[in-house]
């Protein structure tokens, strides 16, 4: 499966001042949807993906910030973290109520957009999140996550050249942005850009070495020019990060299947059935590695 099909999800920011950092200082370190301006996962899924805690963690952050509202209600900071932690337990409603709030008390607050956008595209409402990431970059130009968000929206609708562009504006701004490196690389990817698209998914690896997705967007690349010895390092790197991978284990076949290890290959198909049952790549490396499945 290669990581064209894929896309990254954005970040829901927590910004607060001094002295809400002292009154909410250990929920708001808790609140980070995928981390405010770093995460070691950079892709992944059809759509935006948002961290979900435990019910219990998320009702503790919710009821701590709730806290930081009554003893700050006029500040936009406050609702702005508590729809952070609502948004982190999956409820969207109460986290819009409180992006709404903080952009009341302070219309120009480019974080709340950007973090009311991000919501808004997990509902799949994209005109409005459009809006909100138009209104962020208008308050604040140099916000590299709003052009990332935008981009993804934009690359999901198939304008990829118009997500070219705001992901080329993200690493403009901010050159440490390791999803918009691996954004462009997927566009250059499914391009056939590969030697275009290896050179971003590395770029990513160095600001994010931890990411799981530049390895297997890497490694699908190197899969598409011939460099199996490459593409299998890439795999088990991933691999070695996060073994539930179904995509790497698959790749991983393929590039020992390649290089001639039957019995390896078809280990590696193996474990991508038990990641995904459903995968037609691992069932088909199976086939061709000499045991038949069912379905």
């Amino acid at each position: 499966m290669l990581m064209s099909s894929q896309t990254t999800p954005d970040r829901v920011s927590v910004h607060a001042k001094p002295a809400l950092r002292a009154v909410g200082l250990l929920a708001c370190c808790a609140l980070f949807l995928t981390g405010c301006e770093s995460t070691t996962t950079v892709g992944g899924g059809s759509g935006p993906r948002i961290e979900q805690e435990s019910s219990a963690v998320s009702s503790a952050d919710i009821a701590s910030l709730s806290q930081v509202v009554q003893a700050n209600p006029n500040d936009p900071e406050a609702w702005n973290m508590r729809g952070s932690a609502y948004a982190r337990a999956a409820s969207y409603d109460a986290a819009i109520k409180d992006f709404n709030q903080a952009l009341t008390l302070d219309p120009n607050f480019a974080q709340a957009l950007g973090n009311r956008a991000l919501v808004y595209r997990r509902q799949g409402r994209n005109d409005l999140a459009v809006a909100d990431y138009n209104r962020a970059i208008q308050v604040n130009p140099g916000y590299a996550t709003a052009y990332v968000g935008r981009g993804n929206i934009y690359r999901q609708q198939g304008q990829v050249d118009l997500a070219m562009a705001d992901y080329q504006r993200a690493i403009e701004i901010r050159p440490e942005t390791a999803e918009a490196y691996h954004n462009r690389g997927l566009i250059h990817q499914s391009r056939g850009e590969h030697d275009a698209a290896i050179d971003d998914f590395t770029s990513a690896l160095s600001n994010e070495p931890r990411a799981t997705e530049p390895y297997v967007g890497r490694g699908d690349s190197y899969l598409a020019i011939g460099k199996n010895e490459e593409a299998l390092n890439d795999y088990n790197a991933a691999l070695g990060i996060n073994n539930k991978i179904a995509a790497a284990w698959t790749g991983r076949g393929i590039a020992q299947e390649r290089m001639g290890d039957r019995q390896k290959a078809r280990e590696s198909f193996q474990r991508a059935l038990v990641v995904d049952p459903n995968s037609r790549a691992a069932k088909d490396g199976i086939a061709r590695t000499g045991i038949a499945t069912t379905g």
